[in-house]
């Protein structure tokens, strides 16, 4: 109840992410905060690690006191690699300190190369109600190309027990690989499109700064033919029944991910677990939080109540870009109604933006909601710019 340079009327639904950092092996694209997994005692590292992320959200409840979770995320790192009867203590404490909503989604993502039968079923029993699968592709020369440690064969089975033990799954996609050709990619998509996943998300594959792919780039297609392979995952999503809602994610009917669609309109999420970001907000102010990232400092610190790295509150003249860096990527857009009840600004904060993105043809207006346009979405990059603060 501090004195702060906002007035929100109305906190945001509120969301809990848990990182879960280990890997079988780092993939050479990849740039989030992932680890191999040690050979030896593993089993006690991981329930230590447990141990520390229950430690991290008691010092948190303060924050975040009363309010419903509407959705549960355990991302990594690879978190099927934790037992799962890890999974449920985790699941069952985060149930006995924070009030989930009574439709609360729980997802966990998982990877075929950690995939045993039944073990989906036993996540399932823990308490989670969706998995999401990182599939990436069909192709076993692809895989292999991209450091990923499974096989088609194993993700074909993983997707296969997915669908039996869960109501829904999300399957994610990479394109654009080295030596992907068009008819290669649509391969991929017709081979996902054919387990019916109710969610499918597909992200093009980026060189990101500091992995190995930076140091030694792969032959990836050029541009062009990226384009076209997105032109041809999204005619391909849609005769299926599929709806593209955002930039790199498509689903059926009732399937959006819950979770992420929070991310994209600013709503709340409290972070924990090694590097776990965090937004906030109270009456006055909004804040972001980062845990310490190296694991084992943040099991040290976690469990002496102290995960939290770093915290500051946004500046009022961050907010009009942050806001938009996700509400841009919704293909349905947004309502000022929301970015003032989120952001605690008046509508006149992104009226030049907004004037020079309609100009471009890159907005769409009706009444008071906004959309991206079809060229809008092309150029989503240069139309979420135009907020930046001068």
């Amino acid at each position: 109840m501090q004195a702060g340079t906002l007035q929100l009327n109305a906190l945001p639904p509120l969301s809990l992410y848990v990182h879960l950092p280990w890997c079988l092996q780092k993939c050479p694209y990849c740039d989030f905060n992932s680890h191999p997994l040690p050979a030896s005692d593993a089993a006690a590292l991981q329930a230590r690690y447990v141990d520390a992320l229950l430690a991290d959200l008691q010092a948190a409840l303060p924050l975040v006191w009363g309010r419903p979770v509407q959705s549960v995320f355990m991302g990594g790192g690879t978190p099927s690699l934790f037992a799962p009867e890890l999974i449920e203590r985790l699941i069952a404490s985060v149930r006995a300190l924070l009030p989930l909503a009574p439709a609360c989604e729980i997802t966990l993502e998982a990877n075929p190369g950690t995939f045993e039968r039944q073990r989906f079923a036993a996540f399932r029993a823990a308490g989670v109600t969706r998995l999401s699968i990182g599939v990436q592709s069909f192709n076993d020369a692809h895989l292999r190309a991209i450091g990923r440690v499974h096989d088609s064969a194993q993700a074909r089975a993983a997707i296969e027990e997915a669908a039996r033990a869960f109501d829904t799954f999300n399957l994610d996609l990479m394109y654009a690989l080295p030596g992907q050709s068009l008819a290669d990619l649509a391969s991929d998509v017709r081979t996902a499109l054919g387990f019916a996943p109710p969610h499918l998300s597909i992200y093009h594959l980026t060189i990101e700064p500091g992995t190995p792919f930076a140091k030694a780039p792969p032959p990836v297609p050029p541009e062009d033919a990226a384009w076209d392979m997105l032109d041809h995952i999204t005619a391909l999503t849609a005769d299926a029944g599929l709806q593209r809602y955002e930039v790199s994610a498509y689903a059926r009917g009732g399937q959006r991910c819950a979770h992420n669609l929070n991310y994209w309109r600013f709503g709340d999420y409290l972070g924990i677990g090694a590097g776990a970001h965090g937004k906030i907000s109270f009456a006055h102010r909004i804040v972001r939080q980062e845990r310490h990232r190296q694991p084992h400092i943040y099991m040290q610190k976690a469990l002496a109540g102290d995960a939290v790295a770093q915290a500051h509150e946004v500046a009022r003249r961050d907010l009009p870009f942050e806001f938009m860096l996700g509400a841009l990527r919704l293909k349905d857009g947004f309502a000022m109604q929301d970015y003032t009840e989120r952001t605690g600004l008046p509508p006149g904060t992104l009226a030049p933006a907004l004037q020079k993105a309609e100009q471009n043809g890159w907005l769409e207006r009706t009444g008071s909601h906004l959309r991206p346009s079809a060229r809008g979405f092309d150029l989503l990059s240069d139309l979420q710019a135009l907020f930046l603060p001068d």
